[in-house]
């Protein structure tokens, strides 16, 4: 009976849980007579610790990176650094760290990986650093092609790096998904309100003051913000904005919502208004859970999302910071249930179609399997019929 391949996925923490979570959906769906995985954080204590645990893997609290300078003693500070992983002879190492950093790579070659494998989560650029971890990495796995065409056109990496976009379970996310949390009727807001909504941590990258003052334009719409509040002075700015803005009665302050689907039932128009001066969204969960739910979108258009909905097809995208834009997109949506059933309709046929958890832990499955069989070669033909999923 052939071993269990070990790879080792490895990511900051589970405090902010979302690309934890992400990584925890590739996991679960791991064939575990085919391989062992295990994860490593560099802090302990997030939501989803327990969770790692209640699937039986190990979770190491270890540093799987260090800082680069001074090179004069990178390599035997990465070869120290690689100790507490060699027991664990991983063959493969999946980093979902989303930062510069390239020395984890040496880490894990030291360490005894065969391959280096890094998920691209963002559209941060430009730094040497970045070339480092593309040139050391064996593959990358880009989330959106904005990343393909702007970062990794390079001869030099075209054989490498993989377009993986993100993946939702339609079978939790859908239509037919019950309004159990009864928000409206708790926030007392009228049967016949239609009502936005927006999923996001309290961070001002995630645009809030722009999807506030276009709500101020559309008269008697709602708005529920659900997310935790990441940074105390942000949250005060977005509550004296409602304020000034005469929405305060119209306006809904969540927090945190774990029920994300029952969320979703609960409205009508799905917005994600992020900046653009920071295009920071690599595939954005959040709007493909509301797509999944048949939600009508709109989104601003920059990298991640635009990969997501079809302008005027699966919903709207609009240029970012744009008030006027935002505001005619929500009035449109907001004075046409039509409107709302037709693009809320093509949106999870689009999510069915190209965005499935499914899809996404396939092609996942696939590079693995092309990575163990390639570094492999002593057991190629054992390994060229491994198959990692159920």
């Amino acid at each position: 009976m052939l071993e269990p391949v070990p790879i080792l996925f490895t990511i900051p923490n589970f405090i902010t849980a979302g690309s934890g979570r992400a990584m925890l959906n590739i996991i679960e769906r791991l064939d575990k007579s085919r391989v062992a995985p295990a994860v490593c954080v560099l802090k302990k204590g997030g939501d989803l610790d327990k969770e790692v645990e209640s699937l039986g893997l190990p979770l190491l609290e270890a540093p799987f990176t260090i800082p680069a300078r001074p090179y004069t003693s990178l390599w035997w500070r990465a070869w120290q650094a690689a100790r507490p992983f060699r027991k664990g002879r991983y063959q493969l190492w999946h980093s979902f760290h989303y930062i510069d950093d390239y020395t984890e790579a040496i880490i894990a070659r030291m360490a005894g990986a065969k391959a280096w494998i890094y998920t691209k989560k963002n559209m941060n650029w430009g730094r040497r650093s970045w070339y480092l971890r593309t040139l050391f990495s064996t593959k990358v796995l880009a989330q959106n092609s904005d990343m393909m065409r702007d970062f990794f056109d390079s001869p030099l990496y075209s054989r490498k790096v993989h377009l993986v976009p993100r993946g939702v379970d339609p079978n939790k996310y859908h239509p037919e998904v019950p309004p159990r949390l009864h928000l409206r009727r708790h926030l007392l807001i009228p049967p016949e309100s239609v009502v936005a909504g927006v999923v996001a941590h309290l961070v001002p990258v995630k645009g809030h003051p722009t999807l506030l003052a276009a709500v101020a334009k559309v008269p008697d719409l709602h708005l529920l913000i659900a997310g935790k509040s990441m940074d105390q002075e942000y949250t005060g700015f977005l509550k004296d904005l409602v304020q000034s803005l005469g929405i305060q009665d119209r306006t809904h302050f969540l927090g945190g919502v774990w029920d994300i689907p029952a969320l979703l039932a609960e409205i009508d128009i799905f917005v994600l208004p992020t900046w653009g001066k920071w295009r920071m969204e690599g595939c954005p969960v959040a709007l493909l859970e509301a797509m999944s739910s048949g939600r009508a979108c709109i989104a601003t258009d920059i990298p991640g999302s635009r990969d997501l909905v079809e302008h005027g097809r699966s919903g709207f995208t609009v240029p970012p910071e744009n008030v006027e834009g935002l505001a005619d997109a929500l009035h449109r949506l907001a004075f046409s249930k039509e409107m709302r059933t037709v693009l809320g309709t093509a949106a999870r046929e689009r999510v069915l179609q190209s965005y499935t958890i499914d899809k996404e832990v396939s092609a996942h499955l696939a590079i693995y399997e092309e990575v163990i069989s390639k570094h492999n070669k002593r057991c190629s033909s054992r390994t060229s019929g491994t198959n990692f999923a159920n």
